[in-house]
């Protein structure tokens, strides 16, 4: 039986909002807790070792936003664990690679990566004119039980909604001012020189900001320890998908209203400048955006959120699909499509299912929208058959 993810509500102080998380779902996050610690003992790192890395991202996170950390210390309250324990769930992504280095590189500055299929249709190519923005989240399927979907109300800005692991304080989701934002795992040969902000802790700076503008300047200009794709959305029909690497940014727009993007780079301006490294983890993902583009294309100008899972549902391939049941990856880990996440920020609406191979039945999450309509309306065309994908 795979169980819906459960909603947890926090408000307050961001120590106190840390505080709710913890309590409410300190089963999961201890579950995410002992699963990443014992993959990082496997890489035959000590407790020492593990605190010292982790050490290694509290200033930069400082820097960034020193709300964060004690947000996170209130996590740790709730749960009853230590600081580092939740750093580790928010940073996990370059913990787990940096932890297969030896210490010695660490100041120098693979796991299976995260695969995903992110999708946008825009409000010209919708039946209801609303823009949908909606993702596969490809991981360890172990993850189904330390996910969360949390909602955070605010005193300082717009209302979050967002699908994320237990303990962490972002993934994909949208704001009440209508700005939503999912991630995509991409590698280059320029990851892990430096160190970077943790790529969860963008996604919620996106999510917090009340302007667009604010939100792309976080993900366009914040470094980043390596290669990740964001696409970042509003409500009133923007949506840009920016691809990262650790020291530059790369945006691909719609086609013919769409943006479909896997694990791959698809600006040309990109392909000229660095080395994609990412395939060789992820060779699905070269036919993944094709199926889900070439499923949702025939709809256009009446397109729902049923179309769009039903692409997201996509079995070509399996296991190596682009929804993707329980199997063994190149790294022997159990992976699979661990929840598909559909949004509907017009509407205050995002609907979860979970492991979606094996079970189709969603569970709806809504939030109180405050959306900001422009007095003058944009009338965009959904371009012609034969056009591209225009990069920058």
């Amino acid at each position: 039986m795979v169980l819906p993810c459960p909603l947890i509500e926090v408000s307050g102080s961001p120590r106190e909002r840390g505080r709710q998380y913890g309590e409410q779902a300190a089963v999961r996050i201890r579950l995410g807790i002992d699963h990443y610690s014992s993959q990082i003992a496997s890489h035959k790192l000590t407790g020492d070792d593990v605190k010292a890395l982790v050490s290694k991202f509290e200033p930069t996170i400082d820097r960034f936003d020193p709300t964060y950390l004690e947000e996170m210390r209130g996590i740790a309250e709730g749960v009853g664990v230590a600081l580092e324990s939740i750093v580790l769930l928010n940073a996990r992504t370059e913990i787990l690679k940096l932890s297969r280095r030896p210490a010695a590189e660490w100041d120098a500055l693979d796991d299976e990566p995260d695969g995903c299929t992110g999708v946008v249709a825009m409000p010209e190519v919708t039946k209801e004119g609303h823009l949908i923005h909606a993702q596969n989240w490809d991981w360890k399927a172990e993850c189904a039980e330390t996910a969360v979907v949390l909602k955070i109300k605010r005193d300082d800005g717009p209302d979050i909604l967002t699908f994320t692991e237990a303990g962490a304080l972002a993934r994909s989701g949208f704001n009440a001012a209508g700005i939503a934002i999912t991630a995509n795992y991409l590698e280059t040969d320029r990851d892990y020189q430096r160190l970077g902000v943790p790529l969860a802790l963008i996604r919620r700076k996106v999510l917090e900001q009340k302007q667009l503008a604010a939100s792309m300047h976080a993900v366009y200009t914040t470094r980043k320890s390596a290669a990740n794709n964001m696409i970042v959305s509003q409500a009133n029909g923007i949506a840009i998908d920016f691809e990262c690497a650790p020291d530059e940014t790369f945006q691909v727009l719609p086609e013919r209203g769409l943006i479909v993007h896997a694990n791959h780079f698809q600006s040309p301006v990109a392909l000229t400048k660095l080395r994609d490294t990412g395939i060789a983890n992820t060779p699905d993902s070269l036919y993944r955006d094709l199926r889900v583009r070439a499923l949702i294309e025939p709809h256009l100008g009446s397109v729902t959120r049923d179309v769009v899972k039903n692409a997201l549902f996509d079995d070509f391939e399996t296991p190596w699909s682009v929804c993707r049941p329980p199997r063994k990856n190149l790294s022997s880990n159990l992976s699979a499509t661990v929840a598909m996440i559909v949004m509907e920020p017009m509407l205050g609406l995002m609907e979860v299912a979970m492991l979606p191979a094996l079970n189709q039945t969603f569970t709806t999450y809504q939030l109180d929208m405050d959306i900001q309509r422009p007095t003058i309306q944009a009338r965009v065309e959904a371009a012609p058959a034969a056009s591209y994908v225009k990069a920058i």
